[in-house]
């Protein structure tokens, strides 16, 4: 079992409180920060910052990212690319899922993530038949969280119907599908297993009664849900009910600090509002939003409403916290056609503001007593930090960190990669290209 690393001292560090010197970090055995004091010597080389979540993962799509870049000859969107990962997945059981979640999550660790909020909806056989040991899929996520180490919320998805109004779902579908009922028992059966929350596929996906009760469901743990993420949504949403996607889920739901809205990229000014005075996180994927032509979220607009933020990478063309956030910042730029939208020094705005507690379902982030210890420690000889100081270290990170100074990941208390190495990598890399050349 990995040891946890009680105290460590670092020599450079910033906490929620700022950049600070010569501080150490005791840790619990519950991998929570339970003590911060200053004045420390020896401490470790390197820059530590806050490690942050990846808010937003179906690990099954790592396996075919970059293989459905082709166009067709119709032309190529967003329902053409779900139509080839539907039948990307038909051959993916419990064993294949298990290696290449555990390659993802290696892959999340050594970039910088240290947790990960997994959006799991391949629940069935390929045929939708529940297979004998109804967790078998979800066990197989968990069991590559737990041989990798990586902070994990498994968040079991709801998917009961394939469009607005629709009674039933397609035969691609069926893999994904449970009644209420057999949700219920889903949950249920995972208590206890890892940290838990809930999912609603997407307002086309489950009943509106539904998503009117989830509250009651989600038992105080974090809720997600895909929302307004196509404009072809959007209109369907309005046609059924009058009301645009999150102005709808905004009306009729207990929407509050709990749920977090993946993408919502296609909001108005009222909605940006409601969301933010909600408390709610908008969970934002931008490499995966631009792979598949989305859309791009206002940004700028919802941070000056003081709206909540957390990044995922989604179908994993991108495993780069990193590339997510300066894909944020960029598409602002282009949009906006000037500089440094998300604040005076955007890198370091947008790492600290994404950095995903509540995704998570924890109460706190940052390096600060009371929080998961969850720690990145950037390599102070690498040229992309070199001549860095404060909040430039993360600047640097985020726009010009090539190669990646991510040197060493704490998660949960345990060092997970030191000296830019998994201890299970190579392992873990080998099962997953046996699996690969099987499907």
């Amino acid at each position: 079992m990995a040891k946890i690393a009680a105290k460590t001292v670092f020599k450079t560090i910033l906490l929620t409180s700022g950049w600070a010197k010569n501080i150490a970090v005791e840790v619990d055995d519950g991998g929570i920060i339970s003590n911060i004091s200053v004045g420390e010597t020896g401490g470790i080389d390197g820059i530590a910052i806050p490690g942050i979540a990846n808010a937003h993962s179906h690990a099954f799509q790592r396996a075919f990212a970059g293989k459905t870049e082709k166009r067709g000859k119709d032309g190529d969107d967003f329902w053409a690319w779900r139509k080839v990962m539907y039948s990307a997945l038909k051959d993916v059981g419990p064993e294949e899922l298990r290696a290449i979640a555990a390659q993802l999550y290696v892959e999340m660790l050594k970039s910088g993530y240290t947790g990960v909020a997994e959006f799991h909806y391949l629940h069935h056989q390929a045929d939708g038949t529940p297979y004998e040991n109804r967790t078998a899929m979800s066990d197989a996520l968990i069991t590559a969280a737990t041989d990798t180490g990586i902070d994990f919320t498994l968040l079991p998805v709801l998917y009961m119907r394939g469009d607005f109004g629709e009674a039933g779902v397609d035969d691609d579908q069926r893999p994904f599908t449970n009644s209420p009922d057999d949700y219920s028992a889903l949950l249920q059966m995972l208590q206890g297993k890892c940290q838990i929350g809930v999912a609603l596929h997407s307002l086309r996906a489950v009943p509106e009664e539904i998503v009117r009760e989830i509250n009651s469901v989600s038992a105080g743990g974090p809720i997600h849900i895909h929302i307004a993420e196509q404009v072809r949504e959007v209109n369907h949403c309005f046609e059924t009910h009058g009301k645009r996607p999150v102005e709808w889920l905004l009306e009729n739901a207990d929407v509050n600090a709990a749920w977090n809205l993946v993408h919502a990229t296609h909001i108005n000014a009222d909605e940006v509002a409601g969301i933010a005075e909600s408390g709610a996180t908008v969970v934002l994927c931008p490499t995966t939003e631009a792979n598949l032509g989305d859309g791009i979220f206002p940004l700028e607009n919802f941070l000056k409403a003081g709206g909540r933020y957390a990044i995922g990478s989604d179908s994993h063309v991108s495993v780069d916290p990193r590339e997510e956030l300066r894909l944020l910042e960029y598409g602002q730029r282009l949009t906006l056609k000037r500089r440094a939208i998300a604040g005076e020094n955007p890198g370091a705005t947008l790492w600290q503001g994404a950095l995903g507690a509540a995704a998570m379902g924890d109460a706190l982030d940052g390096i600060q007593v009371g929080a998961r210890a969850n720690i990145v420690v950037l390599d102070e000889n690498s040229p992309a930090i070199a001549g860095c100081k404060g909040d430039e270290f993360l600047d640097a990170l985020v726009f010009a960190g090539q190669p990646s100074p991510v040197r060493d990941v704490m998660a949960g208390g345990v060092w997970r990669v030191k000296d830019y190495h998994h201890p299970g990598e190579d392992a873990i890399k080998a099962a997953y290209l046996s699996t690969f050349n099987k499907l």
